[in-house]
C-alpha cells in the first residue's frame, strides 16, 4: 500500500477538527459530567472576575463610608472566593478524571479496532510505522487529556480577556500584556514541536532497551542468557540504547527549556515596566482607591491566570507528541480502506486454481524485489510444494496468498478473477494458514489458543477436536493438566509450552476451518523432531485430498526440509525471488537442476548423522 498522502493542513486546525470529535465522544459516553464541566468552567470565570469587581466596591464604598454596601461587596467577594475553591476541587476530583476515563477507554477501543481490522501488515513490519505505533501506546486518554484541557485553555482565555478588558478601563497600556502573552505561548509551542521529534526520532532505540529489558527478565530467554554468560553483554547493549534514546530527548527538552524561558523572559519584563506605569498613574490621583484594590487584585489574578493558560496551552500542545501518530493512522487507515475495492466472493469450489501472472512484489520502503516476475498456475485440487533457500521469497508469497500485501506487478487471479476483486473478509474465510512466525497466546486457554483458527467456532468441541488430531496434538493435550481449559504461561496460572508443543498448537488453529480454498502451511515443522514431522506430514497429506475432493482446494506446503514434499503434486523452486524450476518431485530430480541439487545436499546431510534412522519421538511434557 502506498504511504499516506499528508494534507498540507495546519496543525492546529487537524488537531481542533480532532478535539471536536472526541469532545462529541465525550458528549454521547458521558452527558452529565461533559455538562457539568462547562458548568464548573462558567463558573470559575464569572467567580474570579466578580471577586476582583467586589473588592473594589469594597474599598470604593468604605472611602463613600457606606458601610452595609462595603459589607454587601465584602460578603460578594468572600462567596466569590470560596466558591473558587469548591470549584477547583470538583473539577480536579470528579470531572476531568470521571471524563478521561470514560471517554479514554472508548477511544482505547477504537483505536484498538482500527489497528486490528487493518488488512494488510505494512504497519507491523516497517521500523518507521512501528515507531508511530509505539508512541500511541496508552495515548488516547491523553489525548482526551488534551483535549479537556483545550477546553479549559478556552474558558481561561475568556476570563484573560475579560481581566484585560477592566484594567484597560484603568490603563489602556496594560492591553498591551496580550501581545506580551504571545512571547511564552510561542516559544512554548516551538519547544514542544522540537520535543516531538525527538520523541519519535528516538522511539527505535526506546524500543530496543525495553526489548532488551524484557529479554532479561524473562524465564525462558534468563536460561540461555545464563547459560552462555550473556547477562553482561545485554546489560551494556541495553544501558546504549536507553543512552542513546534519553540524550536525544535530554537535548530537545534542554533546547525547549531555555525557549521557554526566553518567552518567558520578554513578559515578564514588559509586565513589570506596565505595572509601574498603572501605580504612577495612581499617585498623581487619576484613579480611585477601588481601582487601585482592583488592579492589585487583577494583577495577581492576572499573573494565576496567563500561568495557567501558558500550562493549559502547554499541557494541551504536549498532546501533540501522541496527536500526530493518531493523526498518521487515521490517516493511513482511510487510505487503506479507501483501497478495498473488491466486492466479489470466492467461488464455492476451485475449478481452475490460482494463477500468479508475472507478479513481482518489493516492500515499502525498500527498493529490492523480493519476488521477480513470477508467473505459475496452482492447479485446483493440487498438493503444491514451495521450495528454496532462507531468503528465496517463500514467505512473502504466502503474505500475497493472504492479502497481507498487493503484488507490486502482476495480478493473482482465483478461477480467473483478480484477487484485489474480491473482499478481504470473505477471501480469508475460506483460507488457513500456519505461518512460520506464528503467534503465541500464553493468557488464552489452549482450547482458545486453537479455537482462533475459525471464530465462529471458538465453541465447537467437535471442530476443535477434530483440529488437534489433524495436527497430531492429542498426546499434548492429554499431558496438560486441564486439558484444553489449561492457561498457557506460568504467569496466568498454567504451564509453559516448549518450542515444538507451540508450533503444534499453531497447526491445530491453522486445521480449524474445514473447508477452505486454499490451506497454506509455511515451515510447519520447523521445531518438530524428524518422527513428529513425518507422522503431520501425512495427516495433512490425507487432509489436503480430502479437501481437494471436497472443494478442489489448493494445499500449499512450505519448508526447506525437500525430503518431506516428494508426495506433491507439483513442486516450485524459488532462488532470490524468480521461479527457477516447477515440476513433479521425479521430473525436477531427474532434470538434475536446482531442485536436484539441494535435495541431494540434504540426503548427503542427513545420511551422515550417526543414528539418523533412529531418531526417536521426542514430544516434550509441558513444563
Amino acid at each position: 500500500m502506498r504511504r499516506p498522502v499528508r494534507r498540507r493542513r495546519r496543525p492546529v486546525t487537524r488537531y481542533l477538527r480532532l478535539w471536536v470529535e472526541v469532545l462529541g465522544i465525550s458528549w454521547r459516553h458521558a452527558r452529565g459530567l461533559t455538562a457539568t464541566v462547562f458548568g464548573i468552567e462558567t463558573g470559575l470565570v464569572v467567580a474570579n472576575i466578580a471577586i476582583a469587581l467586589a473588592m473594589r466596591s469594597t474599598v470604593d464604598e468604605l472611602v463613600a463610608r457606606d458601610t452595609a454596601a462595603a459589607i454587601t461587596a465584602a460578603i460578594v467577594a468572600a462567596v466569590s472566593c470560596t466558591l473558587v475553591l469548591v470549584l477547583n476541587r470538583l473539577h480536579g476530583l470528579v470531572g476531568l478524571f470521571l471524563i478521561v476515563e470514560k471517554t479514554g477507554v472508548v477511544l482505547e477501543d477504537q483505536l484498538m479496532r482500527d489497528i486490528a481490522t487493518l488488512e494488510q501488515i505494512e504497519h507491523l513490519e516497517r521500523s518507521d510505522y512501528l515507531d508511530r505505533i509505539t508512541v500511541l501506546k496508552g495515548a488516547p486518554k491523553r489525548i482526551v487529556s488534551g483535549m479537556w484541557n483545550a477546553v479549559r485553555a478556552c474558558f481561561t482565555m475568556l476570563q484573560l480577556a475579560l481581566t484585560l478588558l477592566l484594567l484597560g478601563t484603568v490603563s489602556p497600556w496594560l492591553l498591551a500584556l496580550v501581545v506580551l502573552a504571545v512571547a511564552p505561548l510561542w516559544c512554548d509551542r516551538r519547544g514542544r514541536q522540537i520535543e516531538s521529534r525527538a520523541e519519535i526520532g528516538t522511539a527505535e532505540a526506546f524500543r530496543l532497551q525495553r526489548h532488551l529489558f524484557d529479554i532479561a527478565t524473562d524465564a525462558a530467554a534468563g536460561k540461555e542468557i545464563r547459560t552462555g554468560q550473556a547477562g553482561p553483554e545485554v546489560a551494556r547493549l541495553q544501558s546504549e540504547a536507553m543512552r542513546e534514546a534519553i540524550a536525544g530527548r535530554y537535548a530537545a527538552r534542554m533546547r525547549a527549556a531555555w525557549l521557554r524561558a526566553l518567552g518567558w523572559t520578554v513578559f515578564v519584563v514588559g509586565f513589570t515596566v506596565l505595572l509601574g506605569a498603572v501605580a504612577q498613574g495612581a499617585r498623581s490621583g487619576t484613579a480611585t482607591a477601588g481601582d487601585v484594590v482592583l488592579v492589585v487584585t487583577l494583577t495577581l489574578t492576572l499573573q494565576q491566570t496567563v500561568q495557567a493558560a501558558v500550562g493549559q496551552l502547554t499541557t494541551t500542545m504536549s498532546a501533540g507528541i501522541h496527536l500526530e501518530p493518531y493523526l498518521w493512522l487515521r490517516s493511513y487507515l482511510a487510505e487503506e480502506r479507501a483501497s478495498r475495492t473488491g466486492d466479489s466472493t470466492p467461488p464455492d469450489r476451485l475449478h481452475t486454481g490460482i494463477r500468479f501472472e508475472h507478479v513481482s512484489f518489493t516492500y515499502p520502503g525498500t527498493d529490492k524485489p523480493v519476488l521477480d516476475d513470477v508467473d505459475v498456475l496452482l492447479p485446483a485440487g493440487s498438493v503444491v510444494a514451495l521450495v528454496g533457500e532462507f531468503g528465496s521469497g517463500k514467505s512473502t508469497l504466502v503474505k500475497l496468498l493472504s492479502r497481507f500485501y498487493h503484488p507490486s506487478a502482476g495480478t493473482i487471479t482465483v478461477d480467473g478473477v483478480d484477487l484485489r476483486d474480491m473482499k478481504t473478509d470473505a477471501w480469508r474465510q475460506r483460507t488457513s494458514a500456519a505461518y512460520q512466525d506464528f503467534g503465541r497466546y500464553p493468557q488464552m486457554t489452549f482450547g482458545e489458543a486453537v479455537g482462533l483458527g475459525d471464530i465462529t467456532r471458538l465453541d465447537d468441541g467437535a471442530a476443535l477436536a477434530e483440529a488437534i488430531d489433524s495436527a497430531d496434538a492429542d498426546g499434548l493435550v492429554r499431558r496438560l493438566p486441564d486439558g484444553t481449559d489449561t492457561r498457557l504461561s506460568p504467569v496466568y496460572g498454567g504451564i509453559d509450552l516448549s518450542e515444538g508443543q507451540w508450533q503444534k498448537t499453531a497447526l491445530a488453529r491453522a486445521s480449524m476451518r474445514s473447508d477452505p480454498l486454499l490451506f497454506m502451511l509455511d515451515e510447519p515443522t520447523a521445531s518438530l523432531d524428524a518422527p513428529s514431522e513425518h507422522a503431520i506430514f501425512q495427516r495433512y497429506m490425507q487432509r489436503a485430498r480430502r479437501l481437494a475432493a471436497d472443494r478442489g482446494a489448493i494445499t500449499l506446503v512450505v519448508s526447506h526440509r525437500l525430503s518431506t514434499v516428494a508426495g506433491a503434486d507439483l513442486v516450485l523452486v524459488l532462488d532470490r525471488g524468480k521461479l527457477v524450476e516447477q515440476g513433479a518431485h521425479e521430473q525436477l530430480l531427474a532434470a538434475g537442476g536446482r531442485y536436484s541439487e539441494l535435495y541431494n545436499l540434504q540426503a548427503r546431510a542427513y545420511s551422515m548423522r550417526p543414528g539418523s534412522e533412529l531418531i526417536p519421538d521426542t514430544t516434550e511434557t509441558p513444563r
